[in-house]
């Protein structure tokens, strides 16, 4: 026993003191929204970094010091590359020489809304052969309560090694919100549990090297259920503004004109927005992650399903209010209308479609015979059901041909006082043109 306890005292020394003066080697697995934000914050800490995909398009795209997220800019990427400090691979065998692995791999659900670990399973298959004893490794994909002890322990002592003792484990999950130009990986506190008493302290002294503040809890499945409470809390209030939206159409009042009223209120409210629907990676996937853990307990989330169920009706609530809106200004059917979309990402001024409910709103809108054309800075074009769509020029001729303007997206570069004045008539559903005072008449909000 004191043996053990010796080999496990080497071994979190050496990691600590590796970790505190920077020397350690960090291996982050998966270079997408997460992980190539956390490299490159890393690498300007001063760590080695050795980012790992399975993409070699995008892995010679970091390595030419380019990046393909919103929130890393090429020369973020180029500085990283050009010190010496970061490089991209997808050569697994190099996870041998890493002190610390991250995985920032995708989670998404099935058709069906259950969880899907497939990408962390591959990741874990990839690796675990080469994960060397003094390792700690962390899982940053959201994910469900219970993922980082009952699918990624088994899987890293099949090696036979001991967590806490040859290698430490733990679960930190990733917060960010794409395109937040305040809170970004470097200033956003972390969040961390560990299998161990010893992971966690390994866990949180890595990630106070770069950040401000590290909480830690009590296990990994307290780390895992944090991120999924932060985003069943949007989740639930969007919906209930959505469903407070939908109210207030039938009570011919104004929404916005309430939830600003409501907002002056200094305790005990929170302003949220309706919108035309949930998009990205995290608040309309994650809160599934916890109903489909518990319907496992049987236990039925009502909140977090009822939400969810408004959230997704939005778009058709959406292509309900433009059809109304054609009918009784200009006596036209949906069908062979001409509607012009101005933003197809799923959040203003990024390039991220994840999600996106501008998606859903087209197609709803070509399955009942609109023509549809698009405009997005961020979106040159995209491909959606079999078919190519192109971001036309934003022009006053474009605006005057279409029969109505559907706001879905409300990007800052957008001239929303030209807007409104060169369209026949707006549907916004962003209150996006709240500053726009003159020919009011013309717009129709959600």
């Amino acid at each position: 026993m004191a043996k053990k306890a010796a080999r496990a005292n080497k071994h979190s020394r050496e990691l600590l003191e590796k970790i505190k003066n920077r020397t350690a080697r960090a291996g982050v697995v998966g270079l997408g929204y997460v992980g190539l934000p956390l490299s490159v914050e890393l690498a300007e800490c001063g760590f080695h970094v050795t980012g790992f995909d399975i993409s070699s398009d995008k892995v010679r795209l970091l390595n030419s010091g380019r990046s393909d997220i919103d929130d890393v800019a090429d020369a973020d990427v180029k500085r990283a590359v050009k010190s010496g400090h970061f490089k991209a691979t997808g050569d697994w065998k190099k996870i041998a020489g890493m002190d610390t692995i991250s995985i920032c791999v995708p989670t998404p659900l099935s058709k069906t809304k259950d969880p899907d670990v497939s990408f962390i399973l591959t990741a874990l298959n990839s690796i675990k052969r080469y994960v060397k004893k003094g390792t700690l490794v962390v899982l940053e994909s959201t994910t469900y309560p219970g993922t980082t002890e009952d699918l990624i322990l088994p899987l890293l002592t099949e090696t036979g090694m001991k967590v806490g003792r040859d290698f430490f484990l733990a679960f930190s999950p990733e917060r960010v919100d794409p395109g937040n130009k305040t809170y970004t990986t470097r200033n956003t506190p972390r969040v961390v549990g560990g299998t161990t008493p010893t992971c966690t302290r390994i866990a949180r002294t890595f990630y106070e090297q770069t950040l401000p503040l590290v909480h830690a809890v009590s296990s990994t499945q307290a780390a895992e259920m944090v991120k999924l409470l932060e985003n069943t809390f949007r989740s639930v209030n969007i919906g209930l503004v959505n469903e407070v939206a939908v109210m207030c159409d039938r009570l011919n009042l104004d929404v916005w004109e309430i939830i600003d009223a409501a907002a002056t209120k200094p305790f005990g409210f929170m302003p949220f927005y309706p919108g035309p629907g949930l998009g990205g990676h995290c608040i309309p996937i994650d809160p599934h992650y916890l109903s489909w853990k518990l319907k496992s307990l049987n236990y039925y989330a009502r909140f977090i399903e009822l939400a969810g169920d408004i959230n997704s009706h939005m778009p058709e609530y959406v292509v309900e209010r433009i059809t109304a809106l054609l009918n009784r200004r200009f006596a036209k059917a949906l069908n062979k209308s001409s509607i012009l979309i101005l933003g197809v990402t799923y959040k203003r001024d990024i390039k991220d479609m994840r999600e996106s409910p501008a998606l859903d709103v087209i197609n709803l809108l070509e399955a009942k015979g609109a023509k549809i054309h698009y405009n997005d800075p961020f979106v040159p074009q995209f491909d959606f059901n079999g078919n190519r769509h192109r971001s036309a020029k934003l022009t006053k001729r474009l605006l005057g041909s279409v029969d109505l303007v559907v706001i879905v997206t409300d990007h800052s570069q957008y001239d929303y006082n030209m807007i409104v004045e060169n369209a026949r008539a707006v549907f916004d559903s962003r209150n996006a043109t709240k500053s726009v005072k003159k020919q009011r008449n013309k717009i129709e909000l959600l």
